[in-house]
Order: structure tokens, then sequence, then C-alpha cells
């Protein structure tokens, strides 16, 4: 069963997923519960994209590692690793936000990515923008098509891991109010 984004909690979390579709900001919130707490961050997008976007042959085997330690946070994504995240997390965020917020976010940080020619992960660029009309899989189509899936596969992780908290967050301003109760003050160096 989901909990409230600002319920009182005894400690705070050890091993955060952050899920949600594409585009809803996982990595932006888990960068930030990261900076806030002090838990190791890695992104996930990093681990599994390699030159020129094919997938990393040692994603797996990274993951497994990154998610040996004691406390850290990421992203809740791509399914060769969604069970033993799931497994592995003491807390999973969900980003819950509306088909519209998501779709404004995905737009606009695209089309950022692409004008700008940020560079991503391993030294990949987002695609030319007229792709979202030839691949099913461009990151706007994507958010679009899987937008929906996302609350089915939170409450099937949740249903089967009964020490797995699971925070749903439908607003970015729930979000906010989750990180300043359970990190109220900058992590001690």
């Amino acid at each position: 069963m989901p909990h409230a984004a600002d319920a009182p909690r005894d400690r705070s979390p050890q091993r955060i997923l952050v899920a949600g579709t594409s585009g809803a900001g996982k990595s932006t919130l888990a960068r930030r519960i990261a900076a806030a707490s002090g838990l190791p961050f890695q992104e996930i997008d990093a681990l599994f994209h390699g030159p020129d976007w094919t997938p990393r042959p040692s994603f797996v085997a990274d993951v497994e590692a990154f998610t040996s330690q004691p406390d850290w946070v990421t992203e809740w994504q791509y399914d060769p690793v969604r069970e033993l995240l799931a497994d592995r997390a003491t807390t999973l965020l969900f980003l819950d936000y509306s088909r519209a917020r998501v779709m404004r976010q995905v737009v606009v940080r695209t089309l950022r990515r692409r004008t700008r020619r940020e560079e991503l992960w391993n030294g990949n660029l987002e695609p030319p923008l007229t792709t979202i009309f030839s691949d099913p899989e461009h990151i706007i189509r994507w958010a679009w098509s899987t937008h929906a899936s996302r609350g089915d596969l939170v409450d099937d992780a949740a249903s089967r891991r009964p020490h797995l908290e699971v925070v749903r967050l439908r607003h970015p301003r729930e979000a906010e109010a989750w990180l300043t109760a359970t990190y109220p003050f900058p992590p001690s160096r």
C-alpha cells in the first residue's frame, strides 16, 4: 500500500528507487536525494547505454555491484534489472504524475537536449527530432506509450515485496514535501 508523501518515518531510507515514466523526473529527483542525504547515486541510463546507443554488456553486473552497497539511490527502469532493484531497495518513490505534465516535461527536455546537442551518456546525443515519426522507441513516443503501465509495475513490485515502502507522489510539490520531510538537514561530511 503506497504511503503519503508527508507520512512520518522512523528513519531515512537507505536504498531508494525512483520510478515513473520517461521524462517524469526520476534522475533529477534521485540526484536531489543523493545531494540531500549523502547516499551514493548512479544514473542507471549511464550504465545501460554504451556508444551509439548500444546496450553495455556489463550492464547487469554493474547494477549488481552498485546495489550491493549498503545504501544508494537510482532510477527504477530496464527490465533486465527491474526485479533485482526492487528486491534490494527499501523505498520506491513513484512519480505518478499526470500524462500532460510528463509529456510537457519530456518534450521540453528533449528539445533542449537536441538543440544544445547535450551529451547524454557515453557520447550519445538525442537523435534528430524527425525520428519521433519513424522510431517507435523515440523518448517522446516511449513516454506516451508507457505512461499508463508504470502504476501496474509499481503495484506488482509492492505486492510481492512486503519490505518495500512505496511512496506515490502525484505532483512535484509532493516530491518536494517528501524530500524536505525526509532530509531536513544537509548530510554531515
